[in-house]
């Protein structure tokens, strides 16, 4: 059984310039989400897409094969779907080679328990999905903006339950997705077929866009250890 990680990377950041290759807790940002991936028992190859040159060499000097990007997929606009599919489309064009399954990782989500990657795996076929997100609990009162008004979303007001009582919502955090490769092919997606939910902790959804979202998730690792 063929898995494959692929870990989208590309040079430009407008909120955190050269984000991918910024510090966090003393090493690379991408180095905790190769990590991650190699750590994992189930995952069989780790791969890097990216145009960048300094991330490509970092992530080689970390053990992950390094699949070039073109520069018309690594602008603001492009999406993650548009990397994934180069990268399977390359190993396939050059090698032959289709995995069983696709594990996208983000470097954005630097936070995640040391055998989260398994379990995600182990979920999806234990459910037999096609594909799979990871999410977060959420307890939150939400309400939405309609117009000049603003709407409840999950609760009535007029019976405010407590907030433990509240249906249970899930927040998708970003950190990791499992899918069969067919699901991107036909539907240009990561997520499509039978979907399935990989549950994660509170402190798995913090996710780096800013300044200070390197700040927290640096003390998130300082205090959570073993992440």
């Amino acid at each position: 059984m063929s898995i494959l990680a692929v870990i989208p990377a590309r040079g430009g950041s407008k909120g955190v310039p050269r984000k991918n290759v910024h510090l966090l807790a003393g090493r690379p940002l991408i180095a905790h989400t190769i990590e991650h991936a190699k750590r994992s028992s189930l995952v069989t190859r780790v791969v890097v897409s990216t145009e960048d040159q300094e991330i490509a060499s970092v992530s080689r000097s970390l053990g992950a094969e390094v699949v070039r990007r073109p520069p018309e997929l690594a602008g603001d606009t492009a999406s993650s779907e548009s990397a994934l599919a180069h990268v399977l489309d390359e190993l396939q064009r050059s090698e032959k080679y289709e995995p069983e399954l696709v594990v996208f990782l983000q470097c954005t989500s630097p936070i995640r328990a040391a055998d989260d990657v398994d379990r995600a795996v182990q979920h999806l076929r234990a459910e037999g999905a096609d594909s799979l997100l990871s999410a977060c609990r959420s307890h939150a009162f939400v309400w939405r903006r309609q117009g000049n008004d603003v709407k409840p979303v999950n609760y009535d007001p007029l019976q405010r339950l407590p907030r433990q009582q509240l249906p249970v919502e899930f927040i998708e955090n970003g950190s990791l997705y499992v899918f069969k490769p067919w699901v991107l092919r036909k539907l240009g997606c990561r997520l499509g077929g039978k979907i399935s939910l990989f549950e994660m902790d509170y402190w798995s959804s913090f996710q780096i866009d800013s300044p200070e979202d390197l700040q927290l998730c640096e003390w998130i690792l300082q205090h959570r250890g073993g992440r």
